[in-house]
């Protein structure tokens, strides 16, 4: 402590000095430390652009999405084939289960592959977001499983979307596909020029499309438009993909602002595969926990424990959200049939129903889930959203609760899963919705099972109308609050309650 009682200060400057001084020691007359240096940015390798051309006038695009029209809701559809030269990877460190793994580029080959874009008409509508989808190929061919369930806050917020074709089975197809929709047996004429050289080279297309999209040439596949924030997503096997992506790539390029990851099941993708030398990933992989961008992991009860998870499940950080979602199936019947048609209007599509049909194509033993997916997964894009724009981070949420040998859930008096990210489809339930394996055609396996509750049941859990309504508001609120749902999405929520209670009552 500096003590001026026994000193004459003559003139104002010395005061000042002995000040000075003063504010600069501790209780102890040692110096304030100084302020630690601010971490240094990150240095990334550049991102090759690749060439941009209009596929041939040969038919129409081959990609199974949603059914309005765009031109109807303000957007337009482009397709584009991108090509240049792209890397794969060899690892430098052992990839270990943590994820924290170096990887280098290797051999290159050259490719051609293609984009669909979904954006807005004007720019003026365009929010500066884009969302770029790692397109799935379980089925043997492209789908747009995030644009399915995703799309109503694309088109209300303005995003653009970017379906990529980012694999060699989109483009060439399987034996004994379920339907012949690979790009090359759809419409050779129109695809026959594509070149893909292997999945090893998938991870550096894919982080080529990056720079196609912040390219702001007129001649752009965002036509002109400026992106500010690339958020990409994939689900299933795409997001096993895209963990290795996070672990090994991301931190080479620093291609994407953030991530949502939707039901990843127990593995992660290899680095590198046949022709090229393979190079394996470990059984059981976690997000690396070190790398300033966020990540929402967003799974359904399918994924934690009938399709292994619960093995990889791992804490929040500072950016990453773990989302474990009561009620919900791998696959739903608004994502696979009922949102195909839903531009943002009407309640009927909140509604739960009993539907064992996809599409006509397949057919289910069981009635497929009809839980919250769609309303969850557009919280989980608005979260990453303001967590890279504004810096605020996601919400956390509870895990599911499982026995303590993980083989099982624990269920409440409903039949409904306890504990997990909670919506009013499972805390003022109308059905036991499950994520549960189902059984039929091969579409099915994944797409959980519904079971609506009886006019009695419900009525001694609500005894009226109002008794429900009330009951779905509060719920409602309780997850809006906690940022699970979107107040756009909360509103047909609370619309769809007097419909489903008439559904359901005598």
């Amino acid at each position: 402590m500096c003590n001026f009682k026994a000193l004459f200060i003559s003139t104002p400057l010395l005061l000042s000095v002995l000040l000075s001084a003063c504010d600069s020691s501790s209780s102890g007359g040692q110096p304030t430390p100084p302020e630690p240096p601010p971490e240094p940015e990150p240095e990334y390798l550049p991102v090759p652009e690749p060439s941009i051309e209009a596929p041939p006038d040969e038919g129409d695009i081959a990609l199974i999405s949603t059914f309005f029209d765009f031109a109807e809701v303000g957007f337009v559809q482009e397709e584009f084939f991108l090509s240049g030269t792209a890397n794969s990877f060899t690892n430098l460190n052992e990839l270990g289960t943590d994820g924290r793994w170096e990887a280098e580029p290797a051999a290159t080959a050259d490719y051609k592959t293609r984009v669909v874009v979904y954006r807005p008409e004007n720019e003026a509508d365009f929010s500066g977001t884009v969302m770029v989808e790692w397109l799935n190929v379980t089925q043997g061919f492209d789908v747009p499983v995030g644009w399915g369930v995703g799309h109503v806050e694309a088109l209300r917020d303005g995003h653009a979307w970017v379906n990529v074709s980012a694999q060699l089975v989109g483009i060439e197809g399987v034996e004994d596909a379920p339907l012949p929709l690979a790009l090359k047996i759809a419409n050779p004429e129109r695809y026959g020029s594509l070149l893909h050289p292997g999945d090893s080279f998938s991870y550096d297309m894919f982080t080529q499309v990056s720079a196609a999209i912040r390219n702001t040439g007129e001649d752009s596949i965002l036509g002109g438009f400026t992106a500010e924030v690339l958020i990409a997503g994939g689900e299933s096997q795409s997001a096993s993909r895209l963990l290795t992506y996070i672990n090994a790539i991301q931190p080479l390029y620093g291609a994407y602002d953030a991530f949502l990851i939707d039901s990843r099941y127990n593995s992660s993708q290899p680095l590198s595969q046949e022709p090229e030398a393979e190079i394996p990933t470990p059984e059981a992989v976690t997000f690396r926990d070190d790398l300033p961008f966020p990540v929402i992991n967003l799974q359904a009860e399918t994924d934690v424990i009938p399709l292994g998870a619960v093995d990889e499940r791992q804490p929040d950080s500072d950016y990453f959200r773990l989302w474990e979602v009561a009620g919900i199936a791998h696959n739903d019947n608004y994502q696979l049939v009922s949102g195909r048609n839903d531009i943002g209007v009407g309640p009927e599509f909140a509604l739960v129903v009993e539907n064992t049909s996809i599409l006509g194509v397949f057919e289910c033993e069981e009635p497929i889930n009809s839980g919250a997916y769609p309303w969850v997964y557009m919280a989980a894009m608005e979260g990453l959203e303001q967590w890279v724009r504004d810096d605020v981070p996601a919400s956390e949420a509870q895990r599911l609760d499982v026995l303590d040998d993980d083989s099982d859930y624990l269920y409440d008096d409903n039949g409904n899963v306890t504990g997990g990210l909670r919506t009013p489809y499972v805390d003022a339930p109308a059905a036991r919705l499950s994520g549960a394996l189902n059984e039929g055609s091969p579409g099915c396996r994944l797409s959980g099972t519904t079971e609506l509750f009886d006019a009695a049941t419900m009525a001694a859990l609500y005894v009226d109308r109002q008794g429900y309504v009330d009951a779905v508001d509060a719920a409602t609120q309780t997850a809006l609050d906690a940022r699970f749902l979107l107040e756009p999405d909360a509103e047909r929520i609370r619309a769809a309650a007097t419909l489903q209670w008439d559904a359901l009552a005598p």
